[in-house]
């Protein structure tokens, strides 16, 4: 099979491997599409010879192994990549493989992302119709935030990025206002105390930029006894954060990451039953696709953003 192989920081190439054999509970999956992720593009960034790398994995069963019954060949899968998933084919354990819904194209079957936006989501607090929220970064992660918020009735919603497509992208998402960070309005912001303190600031505030930058202005736009959910891979430096600021304001914050792989199959499942019945309108993001040799430029892009770009995908192989 082909797949990409590292090379060193920066530099792939498509080299011939072996294809997979499944053990005892796994499936083989012929792969269609393997989504782009920030969380991997400082791997790529700094990559060692021989690593390889993909998470994000949408095909079609092509073997099974023993005592697996849930799944035959032919199905079409999504789930969590048990071996790397930029290749032609990939592993994945049963347990942690979901089967694609007939009405659901490939391209918006990435159970993983999917299932990161419905665990991330349900740890902010209850957020009754009509409650104002904020949303930092507004990507691919961003808007499916701000796509939730709008399905349960949060209003205004407010997203902020610097880039003025990003923040087009977010107004036909469901976001009310849009700001870039400069312009932001006073009665969003708590960076002091004063008398003013409760009237400003907002009670929820999402992270999705993974800049030092980002997340200070989120903290600054958290209000007195708000959540502050960073659902963004901050990647790199370590970052610094105003804990005076945000111990005076009383703020909590939310680590919007999931590690527990069972529940993240679930929340994926959610996703997956949510945009079948059209409960859930996220589809249609993945703009940008890219064969299996284009893997450097399409993380180039992935930093870039070419125009209209909001998920890239790379194509693995046709079925």
């Amino acid at each position: 099979m082909k797949a990409i192989v590292m090379q060193g920081p920066a530099r792939s190439r498509l080299v011939d491997l072996p294809v997979p054999t499944p053990q005892a509970g796994e499936l083989l999956v012929r792969v269609t599409y393997t989504g782009l992720c920030m969380s991997e593009w400082h791997s790529w960034q700094t990559a060692r010879a021989g690593q390889r790398l993909g998470h994000e994995p949408v095909g079609v069963v092509a073997a099974v192994g023993k005592d697996v019954h849930r799944f035959q060949v032919g199905d079409r899968v999504s789930g969590l990549a048990r071996t790397p998933a930029f290749a032609e084919y990939c592993l994945m354990h049963e347990q942690q493989t979901l089967l694609v819904p007939g009405n659901v194209a490939d391209e918006d079957a990435l159970a993983e992302p999917l299932g990161c936006l419905i665990s991330a989501y349900s740890k902010l607090p209850y957020l009754p119709a009509g409650t104002p929220a904020a949303v930092v970064g507004t990507g691919y992660m961003g808007l499916g935030i701000i796509s939730l918020m709008r399905r349960q009735g949060s209003s205004p919603i407010i997203a902020v990025d610097s880039r003025i497509e990003a923040r087009r992208h977010a107004l036909l998402f469901g976001a009310d206002e849009v700001y870039a960070p400069d312009d932001i309005p006073e009665r969003l912001l708590v960076t002091e105390w004063d008398e003013g303190i409760h009237q400003r600031g907002l009670s929820a505030v999402t992270e999705w930029a993974g800049t030092q930058e980002a997340l200070s202005l989120a903290g600054d736009m958290t209000g007195v006894h708000g959540t502050l959910a960073v659902g963004a891979w901050h990647q790199g430096e370590l970052r610094h954060v105003n804990m005076r600021l945000w111990g005076w304001k009383g703020i909590s914050v939310v680590n919007a990451h999931e590690r527990r792989m069972d529940y993240l199959v679930e929340c994926g499942a959610k996703a997956f039953a949510m945009l079948a019945e059209g409960s859930w309108d996220f589809k249609g993001v993945a703009r940008h696709i890219y064969p299996l040799d284009e893997f450097d430029g399409a993380n180039e892009a992935l930093m870039a953003k070419p125009s209209g770009f909001i998920k890239g995908l790379i194509h693995c192989c046709s079925l």
